[in-house]
């Protein structure tokens, strides 16, 4: 593992670009996969996460090759996967396991899903049991993770289900076990998430509607069906963007444009939350690729006040709130957070691990059983210190390092490694910007 340090440079200043974005890198390739004919991806995220998204659909017969700065895919159809001849290695991909698992279930192949020691650790009965529902026959290790071996049902069994955790993840590997099911797949959200999926899924030709009505949404999706190659352009990753914003937020004389950001409304919390806070965050150039609204995000540091996050908000900023906090860490008063269950369950449990992290580096911190109350510097440099335990977590590491900069002695992290899962050029962005 290699500790890295992060300490104040300077503002952040110029303009900068994030990678694509991982939720839609993912479905692109899937997609592609499932498509008649080839389908040419722009923009695609290729870190660790994607790129094992990508070598498992090979080995059900997907071909998929880089072609300059783009990525063909020529497709096998829905209906079309092969029988892999080894185990589908996951990596560290919660994504890549909870998608694939849908498209499994309703071919009739048998597939071993493996993956390393943090993702082995994740729960995978959520999508389980809508999959067996479907007729999908999973065996799973103790105690519903991986590793796990999955046999799918063609023709699997149309169903209706209705989400018991807010998770897009368990609501397309739903849809896309329902793309080779013959009828109308039905899935209900009580609490809308991204909706990639739908968006992504419709511009490929699938016949999917979605209905509002009481806050829940109804998506039906009617099986089997064809889809048809697409050209994608995968917008930058707001996940990626909210490190820079808030790093732009904190240091003092900060003036960043971060290009071509997904602002997709199920995403988008992140930068809502902070305005509310007081964070000069503004868009410039709205437009739409792909179905996704984007835009460029001009961020100008600025004195940040503690709110209340509404719980209502976590879905659609639930991998953003371990940055959040470091940004609740420097603003004046209090904030606090609550529904925050999920970050329990993510690479690691990223509640206790950002409130040890921060408490080392010297922010006042609390832990409640369902989020943190954090009692912010008033735009007071932190102290700064470690080595941090990031837990092989990316989000966490990432999310110290932006608290290195806002920090009188910099942070030192215990390992830079996990980065490379989601975001492989943080730390050179971080160095055009001006700081390291």
């Amino acid at each position: 593992m290699t500790t890295h340090r992060f300490f104040s440079r300077g503002p952040l200043t110029g303009r900068i670009r994030v990678p694509g974005d991982k939720s839609i890198s993912h479905r692109a390739l899937m997609f592609g996969a499932l498509a008649v004919g080839r389908s040419r991806i722009s923009g695609l995220l290729e870190g660790e996460d994607v790129l094992a998204t990508a070598a498992a659909l090979r080995e059900m017969g997907a071909r998929i090759e880089q072609d300059g700065d783009d990525w063909v895919v020529d497709g096998v159809g829905v209906g079309g996967l092969l029988q892999p001849t080894s185990a589908l290695d996951m990596g560290n991909s919660g994504t890549s396991t909870r998608l694939l698992m849908g498209l499994v279930a309703s071919h009739g192949i048998t597939a071993a899903f493996t993956g390393d020691a943090s993702l082995s650790r994740r729960p995978m009965g959520r999508v389980i049991d809508p999959l067996s529902q479907m007729g999908a026959s999973i065996t799973p290790s103790p105690g519903g993770t991986l590793p796990l071996m999955m046999e799918g049902m063609q023709p699997a069994v149309p169903i209706t289900y209705r989400l018991s955790v807010a998770s897009a993840q368990v609501k397309s590997a739903v849809l896309l076990a329902g793309l080779n099911t013959p009828g109308i797949t039905t899935v209900i959200e009580p609490v809308p998430t991204r909706d990639h999926t739908e968006r992504m899924l419709r511009g490929f030709g699938a016949k999917l509607t979605v209905e509002e009505a009481g806050g829940e949404r109804t998506i039906r999706i009617h099986g089997p069906c064809d889809l048809s190659p697409c050209d994608i352009t995968v917008p930058g990753d707001p996940s990626s963007a909210a490190f820079f914003a808030v790093a732009a937020l904190l240091v003092p004389d900060s003036d960043l444009v971060i290009e071509n950001v997904g602002l997709n409304p199920t995403r988008s919390g992140i930068f809502h939350v902070l305005r509310q806070m007081g964070g000069s965050i503004e868009e410039l150039d709205q437009r739409e690729i792909g179905g996704e609204p984007v835009a460029d995000l001009h961020v100008r540091h600025s004195a940040l006040t503690g709110i209340t996050v509404d719980p209502e908000t976590a879905p659609s900023m639930i991998d953003e709130f371990p940055v959040l906090f470091v940004a609740a860490a420097l603003a004046q008063g209090t904030t606090t957070t609550s529904g925050l269950d999920e970050l329990r369950v993510k690479e690691s449990d990223r509640l206790s691990a950002m409130a040890a992290a921060l408490t080392l580096v010297g922010a006042q911190v609390e832990e409640c059983g369902d989020g943190l109350v954090i009692t912010g510097t008033g735009g007071a440099a932190l102290p700064g210190g470690g080595p941090v335990t990031t837990h092989l977590d990316h989000r966490i590491a990432m999310s110290l390092a932006v608290a290195g900069l806002a920090s009188d002695s910099g942070v030192t992290i215990d390992s830079s490694d996990p980065i490379a899962t989601s975001f492989p050029n943080f730390i050179a962005l971080l160095d055009k910007a001006g700081a390291q």
